[in-house]
């Protein structure tokens, strides 16, 4: 007998044994393994701030999600706005005009400062990587684009091609995009790249996300792009991950003075509560899609509910901004302190704000760990770029004392984990 879910959504089926089923059977096994193993058998029921409840009543403190939930989960200034746009009109026609994602791309464009006034909304980190690339090759009519080893822009076959790690493009014989990549301590790299072919576009992240939380050298990036623009290349600044305050500002490429020609922002854009992505960037490189708004479109661009929570979570961080430098200095303290205290286990820490990354001995250790973690009511997020590195996102919403919880689930992970790879 087929399960038939009710008029609210909800399964009467939906106990964990039978997700965990269901995952093996309609998804992936080893998504099932995974989650199994992070929730030590139970599944993810709720969700509300800094924390998460299981099915078995336990509670988690997340500092992961992927860098998704900057405001926590279910902020209630956002969940307000999408629930009004949805008792009002939560699709688009796709025919007549959007107020809705009009209203977002000017507030989005006004908080970068008005430089870049273009906007392009997509769902996904990659949607937007996509449209910057495909851009800024019609823009110039060039081909090859230039990334940074370590980096990393998605997984679709466009994006693909710029993420750096071998491991994304396992089985496939190509990517439709000429790219090579820089290494991040060659100041000269980009000038060569340039000289050596017509480039389209330099795409880096101004602070590596899925590499463990790199900040890219100031000093070699300013070079870069200055070396790009001087032939004619655009600059676009992926902050996906690392910008709207996750690494102290609105963006780092913008607040250090760098000559960008775009930004991409994505994850916390839709407050933790709907999916939301977009390039923001200058008339020049977004040239073809004014002479053809139909040249790259997509039936959930502009999302209205998505749309409706974009002005709620900017003004959300923007409040929480200056919280948010006090929690990145206090995150310094007990970062160091765990290093001092570990240092036969931990090789490094690195990051920005409120993005950071513990370096293991090897990855063996950082499992280790992540298993430590997540028993013990703690949720990180692994880097598969850097196998060795664990990643700690916690939300702008978090409290002195959660960092203090934090720090001492992941003193005694580092201290068990350490009686073995130590």
């Amino acid at each position: 007998m087929t399960a038939t879910p009710t008029a609210t959504g909800a399964d009467p089926a939906g106990d964990a044994p039978e997700v965990f089923d269901r995952l093996r059977r309609h998804l992936s096994p080893k998504l099932a393994l995974t989650g199994s193993f992070a929730g030590r058998g139970a599944v993810e029921t709720a969700a509300d701030g800094c924390r998460v409840t299981l099915s078995d009543g336990r509670t988690a403190l997340d500092f992961g999600s992927y860098a998704v939930t900057l405001l926590g989960h279910r902020h209630p200034a956002v969940a307000a706005a999408v629930r009004r746009q949805l008792e009002t009109m939560p699709t688009s026609t796709r025919s007549l005009a959007n107020p809705v994602a009009a209203r977002a791309a000017a507030c989005l464009a006004e908080y970068l400062g008005g430089t870049l006034p273009k906007v392009y909304f997509g769902l996904n980190g990659a949607d937007v990587v996509e449209v910057a690339v495909k851009l800024a090759r019609l823009a110039t009519g060039r081909d090859r684009v230039v990334a940074v080893v370590g980096g990393f822009h998605g997984k679709s076959v466009g994006a693909l091609a710029l993420t750096h790690h071998p491991l994304y493009r396992a089985g496939l014989r190509g990517c439709t995009v000429d790219v090579v990549h820089v290494d991040p301590a060659d100041p000269e790299a980009v000038a060569r790249a340039v000289r050596a072919a017509p480039v389209a576009a330099l795409v880096l992240e101004p602070v590596q996300g899925e590499n463990g939380a790199v900040p890219l050298p100031p000093e070699v990036v300013r070079r870069w792009c200055a070396d790009a623009a001087g032939a004619g290349a655009f600059v676009i600044a992926d902050e996906i991950q690392c910008g709207l305050r996750r690494c102290g500002e609105r963006s780092v490429a913008l607040a250090a003075g760098l000559p960008v020609d775009a930004v991409l922002l994505g994850k916390p854009l839709g407050g933790g509560v709907v999916p939301l992505s977009a390039l923001v960037c200058s008339e020049q490189l977004y040239a073809p899609l004014a002479a053809d708004p139909f040249l790259h479109s997509a039936t959930f661009g502009g999302h209205p509910l998505s749309c409706a929570a974009l002005p709620a979570a900017l003004a959300a961080i923007e409040e929480l901004a200056p919280h948010g430098h006090r929690l990145a200095l206090l995150l310094d303290t007990a970062l160091a302190r765990l290093h001092a205290d570990h240092r036969h286990l931990v090789r490094a820490v690195r990051g920005a704000g409120l993005l950071r990354g513990i370096d293991l001995v090897s990855p063996r250790a950082a499992g280790a760990v992540l298993a430590e973690l997540a028993g013990a009511g703690l949720l990180v997020s692994p880097c598969l770029s850097r196998p060795t590195t664990i990643r700690l996102l916690p939300p702008l919403i978090s409290t002195e004392a959660d960092l203090a919880e934090a720090a001492r689930i992941l003193d005694a992970a580092l201290t068990t984990a350490g009686t073995t790879y130590g």
